[in-house]
C-alpha cells in the first residue's frame, strides 16, 4: 500500500508539465513566488473546464503558472483577469501567456493590491475566483469573492493548509496561519457556499456559490 507521501508524489507526477509551464515555474520559483504544484494546476484546469468558465479572477499572478492552467480549462472566448502587486512578475506572466498562444484579448493583467482592486470589479460577474496570494488577506479575498461570483460560480483558495500548520492546535500560529484557519471556518459555515477542502498541493479549499 502506498504511503501518504508516496501517493502525493504520484499525484504530482501524474501529468507532465509542458515547456511553457516549466519555464514559468522556474521564473516564479527564482522570484520567490511559490507557484502552484502540477497537481494543483491540473485541478484548476478541470474546475475551469467543468463550469466552462468565461470570466475568471485570479489573485496572485506570479509568473503565470496557475494562469496557464486556468486558461487551458476556460472557454475559448474566456478572459482571465489576474491581479498582482509585482509589476516584474506580471510582465513575465504576460510573456508566458502570449508565448503559449493566448492573445491579448484573453488577458486582463492588473497591477495593484488585491484588496484595492477587487472592489472595482463587477458584482456577480465572474464564473471562477482563484486566490493564491497573501495568507493574512484571505478573509478579505473571501468577502470579495462571494460578491463577485455568480450563482453556481466557484471559489478556489490555494495553500490553505499552510504546510500542515492549519491542522495544528493554534498555539504556534502566526498571523498568516490564523487568517487561513479563520477563512476555512468562514467558508465551511457560510450557508451561501457548498465547500470541500481538498488535500491537493498545500490544500485547495473549493466552494460553489449557491
Amino acid at each position: 500500500m502506498s504511503t501518504p507521501a508516496g501517493a502525493a508524489a504520484y499525484a504530482e507526477g501524474y501529468l507532465a508539465e509542458d515547456d511553457a509551464c516549466g519555464d514559468a515555474r522556474a521564473l516564479g520559483t527564482a522570484a520567490g513566488a511559490h507557484p502552484i504544484s502540477p497537481a494543483g494546476g491540473a485541478a484548476l484546469s478541470v474546475l475551469a473546464a467543468t463550469i466552462a468558465a468565461r470570466a475568471v479572477v485570479e489573485i496572485g499572478t506570479g509568473a503565470g503558472v496557475s494562469g496557464l492552467y486556468l486558461l487551458r480549462g476556460m472557454a475559448a472566448d474566456g478572459t482571465l483577469t489576474t491581479i498582482d502587486v509585482d509589476p516584474e512578475l506580471q510582465r513575465a506572466a504576460r510573456r508566458t501567456f502570449l508565448g503559449a498562444g493566448y492573445g491579448p484579448g484573453r488577458l486582463r493583467l492588473i497591477n495593484g493590491m488585491a484588496l484595492e482592486v477587487l472592489p472595482r470589479l463587477t458584482d456577480g460577474g465572474y464564473d471562477l475566483v482563484v486566490a493564491d496570494a497573501v495568507p493574512g488577506e484571505y478573509p478579505g479575498y473571501l468577502a470579495e469573492a462571494i460578491r463577485l461570483l455568480r450563482p453556481g460560480g466557484v471559489l478556489v483558495l490555494e495553500g490553505v493548509l499552510d504546510g500542515g500548520r492549519v491542522a495544528g492546535d493554534g498555539s504556534a500560529d502566526g498571523p498568516g496561519t490564523a487568517a487561513l484557519r479563520e477563512t476555512a471556518a468562514l467558508v465551511r459555515d457560510d450557508e451561501r457556499l457548498l465547500s470541500a477542502l481538498l488535500p491537493v498541493a498545500d490544500g485547495m479549499l473549493c466552494a460553489v456559490r449557491r
